[in-house]
């Protein structure tokens, strides 16, 4: 049975696993710092406006969505800092249902808009194309690399 739940800093451990399962492998193949992931993981799950979803699938952890809730002057949004489906779970529409109990969930509090960013060579923008979510034009992301 597939249930999508509140999750909370208590949940920390299991979100790391996760998070650290998904983005080590292909596309992303990230490597972490643990002190870095400890501390990014605190600053997600720590401040009064954080909201985190996980996904599960028969009692087991399978999805999470990190993010915070922000107030804009036309509505309330969820601004999703990290979303992902664990490996092993990709390609089997989990990602797509967890975006859709996503959006009922926020819709219940009042939530206008779900806000994400995500780099175009991924196949994550395609997913979030495929459900639902539109280029913003005129907006940008910047960023400087500080030495």
């Amino acid at each position: 049975m597939l249930v999508i739940k509140e999750l909370s800093k208590e949940n920390k451990k299991e979100i790391e696993e996760v998070f650290l399962k998904t983005f080590s492998e292909e596309p992303w193949c990230d490597t972490r710092d643990f002190d870095q992931l400890d501390l990014y993981m605190d600053e997600l799950l720590a401040p009064f406006n954080s909201l985190t979803f996980g996904l599960f699938l028969d009692e087991v952890l399978i999805g999470i969505s990190l993010g915070r809730i922000a107030h804009f002057y036309d509505g309330t949004q969820y601004r999703v800092d990290e979303f992902c489906i664990k490996s092993g779970f990709h390609g089997l529409n989990y990602g797509s249902k967890f975006m859709t109990m996503l959006s009922e969930e926020t819709l219940k509090r009042n939530i206008k808009y779900i806000i994400l960013t995500t780099e175009r060579a991924f196949p994550a923008y395609q997913f979030y194309l495929k459900n639902g979510f539109d280029v913003v034009d005129g907006n940008v992301m910047l960023a400087k690399k500080i030495f």
